[in-house]
């Protein structure tokens, strides 16, 4: 049987680098002055939540690794990390490829506020979207928050589109396979993995930029 979304714990955080590296020296310390988010909404009960972070800019590896470092600053304490994966573009194909990778964490900031701290923390780390779809150094995603279903003009959970991208639900899958939501019918993450149209390239990262 699919486990609940509160039934995933680990304790395992690791993207190419030795645990907790960036979470425990002067880079953390300095991420988290730089990058504290303030009016944070009163604190919650924690929730379980998902991210998707993708860049196709510059040091890809080196993003991904900045962003995940500074997310306790967002509100999130990070605890699986997946790793990074070379994915073809969707959408609007005349760009870089991307490097994504899938977070699992808690955090106890109502989810708009949530939002609206990570999209800070895109802002401060230096991306800019030019227009949808396209490059960007930095993307971050909610892709599932608890158990909720949120549809708001700002914000959608689950996320309207993680169950058809390819480039979510592989990474997604390595670090929750058994992950489901009241709203898919029983299916997991990794039901919904094999039954994706999508057949876009997404390749297990191995250092180096793509030629």
């Amino acid at each position: 049987m699919a486990s609940r979304m509160f039934s995933t714990p680990s304790s395992r955080v690791s993207f190419g680098v030795a645990p907790g590296q960036f979470f425990a020296g002067p880079v953390s310390r300095m991420l988290s002055n730089r990058y504290a988010l303030h009016n944070v909404a009163t604190p919650m009960l924690p929730a379980r939540v998902f991210l998707s972070l993708g860049s196709n800019l510059g040091d890809r590896a080196a993003n991904l690794r900045t962003a995940i470092a500074a997310l306790p600053a967002a509100g999130i304490r990070v605890e699986k990390v997946s790793a990074f994966y070379e994915t073809e573009p969707r959408d609007y194909l005349d760009q870089p490829w991307f490097l994504n990778c899938a977070i699992e964490g808690e955090t106890a900031v109502e989810p708009v506020a949530f939002l609206r701290s990570l999209r800070a923390l895109e802002a401060q780390l230096g991306s800019e979207k030019a227009f949808a779809k396209g490059p960007r150094l930095l993307d971050i995603d909610i892709l599932l928050y608890g158990e909720q279903t949120i549809a708001t003009p700002e914000l959608q959970v689950p996320h309207p589109r993680m169950l058809e991208r390819k480039f979510v639900l592989v990474p997604l899958a390595e670090i929750a396979p058994q992950v489901t939501h009241p709203g898919w019918s029983g299916l997991t993450v990794k039901d919904w993995l094999g039954r994706t149209a999508d057949h876009s390239d997404v390749q297990l990262f191995r250092g180096g930029q793509r030629k």
